[in-house]
């Protein structure tokens, strides 16, 4: 609750049992009350344009999480990863969708995909594209020893239907393939999944979430057509880094977060130096912090850029 919100209840809680004059003034106070509470709210808007104002940044998003090096670790970090955005998608209000997801056998999981229903949902999760470190004393090591494990998290906007990108059917190689984990006996005896290769260049997408194989594969080119849409935004921007980053190697020298559990307890973002104590809040989806510390970073790079 923002604090004119806040103003404004103790404000109607005085009214209640107040004489006449006392009604008179607290229903004044609540006026001058709303006016701000309206301007905090027009001033809220207007941040968010200046934070959120690219290209695609209003559109739902595609979110892809990988394990890296770390073995078991990494893989358990994974899933430790998209339970934290499933989280910050509930607080935000967005609906999610499990696209795809590959299991690891021990713990976690190997890679998922997540649809991300809302406005903003891509400008927000943009700022997440790299590779997460997690350092902690390691559930896995019979020894009780501290390990470091690496995630990768890719963000690409969820495009409307209407938005054109032209993929010649030639230069797509689509497999079918028996789908794993839950969803029943149907989809662990078909050949229901669907994954699609672009050949020229390289991009790979999987779906199995769905029942049908027809499903899947509309859903695979969905992710597809974002993938190849934000690189086109990104050639547009000339920000290639954002994607350079995820490609690098998921280990030691090239993350943009490290969540420390062991020896002390601090998440520390690399790029703004933005941080926060309280390990368990931030893994339990109280990231947007996180988010508008660098997306401030990032309008206040653009406008120096244009005033020179």
């Amino acid at each position: 609750m923002s604090d004119a919100a806040s103003d404004i209840e103790s404000a109607l809680e005085l009214v209640d049992g107040a004489d006449a004059e006392e009604v008179a003034e607290a229903f004044a106070e609540l006026e001058t009350l709303q006016t701000l509470a309206r301007a905090e709210e027009e001033a809220r808007g207007l941040e968010t344009q200046r934070l959120l104002g690219e290209k695609g940044d209003e559109s739902g998003a595609i979110l892809e999480i990988n394990s890296g090096a770390g073995g078991t670790d990494a893989s358990d970090w994974a899933g430790i990863l998209k339970r934290m955005y499933l989280r910050w998608a509930e607080r935000q209000g967005y609906k999610v969708k499990l696209v795809d997801e590959q299991s690891h056998d021990e713990a976690g999981i190997k890679s998922c995909t997540i649809q991300v229903v809302g406005d903003y949902a891509y400008g927000y999760l943009k700022a997440e594209i790299g590779v997460h470190r997690l350092v902690r004393i390691s559930p896995f090591d019979a020894a009780a020893r501290r390990h470091t494990a690496f995630a990768s998290v890719a963000a690409y906007p969820d495009i409307d239907e209407d938005i054109e990108i032209a993929i010649n059917p030639a230069d797509l190689r689509i497999d079918t393939y028996r789908a794993s984990g839950a969803g029943g006996q149907h989809v662990n005896t078909t050949d229901s999944a669907v994954r699609i290769t672009h050949l020229p260049s390289g991009i790979v997408v999987s779906c199995q979430n769905e029942r049908s194989q027809h499903k899947n594969k509309a859903t695979a080119m969905k992710v597809l057509k974002a993938r190849m849409y934000q690189a086109e935004l990104e050639k547009q921007r000339e920000v290639a880094d954002q994607t350079r980053s995820v490609q690098k190697k998921i280990e030691w020298g090239s993350q943009i977060r490290s969540y420390v559990m062991q020896p002390y307890r601090l998440v520390k973002d690399a790029r703004t130096a933005f941080e926060n104590g309280q390990v368990d809040k931030v893994l339990d989806g109280d990231l947007t912090p996180f988010m508008e510390a660098w997306l401030a970073q990032r309008a206040g790079i653009a406008a120096e850029a244009a005033s020179e």
